[in-house]
């Protein structure tokens, strides 16, 4: 019998309303048994898009023009709210995606986490990017007008969930929270693997935006086809950027559409990555038993559905490389194959490891085995020399899930060839001593134009949610390599700088007023002035410096 949920409805969100969609319907499945879960979701169908996509130009002036204080209260309202329904929360992600509890719970607490992390940014109001030139009237040989630059969010953005992350990446994720701090409706586009986890959370964020005494359209949540629904969102010309997650061929069909429309706009997409992983000579004198169990452990993490697992890594020829390889097989022989996402997501996996493993020069290293339930098939690592890594591009192509590679390499000269063959990533990490530094050195230049993130002696699999953290790179891993989807920084996507040249105090927006009522930091003159240093009490900005 079908699992039943008391509580959830099957039904779109549009600017506050639950909303009958007019097309098919679609159920979440239970990965680890093929069950089918109540309830079955409606689709909506173009012209439903239409009311989210307007309601949500409707609600921009509102949301955009927020105070710091009353925007940040809102954020970690929607925090709040999902904390309130945790238990509820967690419970159907877990029958959702077959992850265990305590991977639900973590990635529910990295979700409030964002959220209040983005509230913190908001009310600090650095991302508004404050530059005041005053007017140098008496400058020769020609004065200078009074210029003031801010950022000002783009409009309402449409966010794809991820198959991978049901709340971390979903919902009320990274993309969300940060759009929403940047002053950006969302449109959300549920993932039909966990309608249920969206539905919860896309509830929280609604009645936080009623709590707010927001316009409705801040938010809506809609469940529909991906080649006709989430295409015509794009297509929109109320959506200004487009937050994504997921495979390399959705990504670059959104891409597609995003610049064929009439008015161009960004699409911010996280595709493939592979996220090579390069042990030097001294890393591979010390204990190898332990940096095997590592390994496999990032490998199989989540049953290496990670868009961090370390699919490819790179060993020395020789007694070390070969040494480390037995370790390998002796910590994951026994390691079983976890629940995968979807047995969509379990077919591919197994297609990509055939494909694999049928190339000439690849040969498997060692294979766990199956797992317990349904879609947990066993984890393998497979092994090849860098001529071969150099000269197949199949075996540059990402496997979604527990699988890696290891490849050879003979010498420096062979490892920094591999490197700048390697296509866009978003990780790279090097296991070394210090008696590695000087080939190291070699490698870190060909690293940094491939890659958003490189560690050292860790791996890449865990992604610190901060104010430094990259979680990007250049394509495929990201349509756009100057940006992060993890991090304070996401918010910059959702922005644009405007300045305003000669504009009267009075029509000035709050940010770039004299008396700074907003209590900004500022470049003014090109030196940042603290907010507690500012002018303030409506005093008129002046230039400082040898043209004043």
């Amino acid at each position: 019998m079908p699992t039943q949920h008391a509580t959830l409805q099957g039904h779109s969100i549009i600017a506050g309303q639950g909303t009958a969609g007019n097309g098919k319907t679609v159920c979440g499945f239970n990965p680890a048994t093929n069950e089918t879960l109540e309830p079955a979701y409606s689709l909506i169908d173009e012209a439903q898009l239409s009311e989210a996509t307007s309601a949500a130009e409707e609600a921009f002036d509102s949301l955009s023009t927020l105070d710091p204080e009353t925007h940040a209260a809102f954020l970690a309202s929607i925090a709040d709210r999902i904390e309130a329904a945790g238990e509820e929360i967690v419970a159907r992600a877990m029958l959702e995606t077959g992850l265990p509890e305590p991977r639900m719970r973590g990635e529910l607490a990295r979700t409030t986490a964002q959220l209040r992390l983005f509230a913190s940014v908001v009310r600090q109001g650095d991302h508004r990017g404050v530059r005041i030139d005053p007017a140098q009237p008496d400058r020769t040989p020609m004065p200078r007008a009074d210029i003031r630059q801010r950022k000002v969010p783009l409009g309402p953005v449409a966010v794809f969930g991820a198959s991978n992350f049901p709340l971390a990446f979903s919902t009320a994720g990274g993309d969300t929270a940060s759009a929403l701090a940047a002053g950006c409706p969302v449109i959300f586009k549920a993932h039909n693997a966990h309608p249920g986890t969206s539905e919860l959370v896309g509830r929280a964020i609604t009645e936080a935006v009623n709590d707010a005494g927001l316009h409705p359209g801040v938010f809506s949540l809609i469940y529909g086809p991906g080649a006709s629904i989430g295409q015509a969102l794009v297509s929109d010309p109320v959506i200004q950027a487009v937050g994504f997650t997921g495979s390399r061929s959705g990504g670059t069909a959104l891409m597609a559409t995003a610049a064929a429309r009439p008015q161009p706009i960004p699409v911010y997409a996280e595709m493939s990555s592979i996220n090579p992983v390069i042990f030097f000579e001294g890393a591979l004198q010390g204990d190898l038993d332990g940096l095997a169990a590592a390994y496999v452990t990032s490998v199989t993490g989540s049953s290496g559905q990670l868009c961090t697992s370390p699919g490819l890594v790179f060993v020395p020829t020789g007694e070390a490389g070969d040494n480390f390889l037995a370790a390998v097989t002796r910590a994951l022989e026994p390691s079983a194959g976890q629940t995968m996402l979807t047995r969509g997501i379990a077919d591919s996996w197994n297609a990509g490891v055939e494909a694999l493993g049928s190339q000439a020069g690849v040969e498997l290293v060692a294979q766990g085995t199956d797992g317990a339930t349904e879609n947990a098939p066993a984890p393998v690592v497979y092994g090849t020399q860098a001529e071969t890594f150099l000269s197949n591009p199949v075996l540059h192509e990402e496997i979604f899930g527990a699988a890696s590679l290891v490849v050879h390499y003979s010498s420096t000269k062979e490892l920094v060839a591999a490197a700048k063959r390697l296509e866009g990533q978003l990780t790279a990490t090097l296991h070394l001593t210090d008696s590695d530094y000087e080939t190291a050195a070699s490698v870190l230049p060909v690293l940094e134009r491939k890659v958003g993130r490189i560690l050292a002696n860790g791996w890449p699999t865990g992604v610190e949610v901060g104010h430094a953290m990259v979680h990007g790179g250049p394509f495929p891993a990201t349509s756009d390599t100057r940006t992060t989807s993890v991090g304070t920084l996401a918010i910059e996507r959702f922005l644009r700088p405007v300045a305003y040249q000669n504009i009267p105090e009075v029509l000035r927006p709050a940010a770039i007023q004299d008396g700074n009522p907003w209590q900004l930091n500022r470049r003014i003159d090109g030196t940042v002035v603290p907010a507690t240093e500012g002018e303030g009490n409506g005093t008129t900005i002046k230039a400082t410096g040898e043209d004043a």
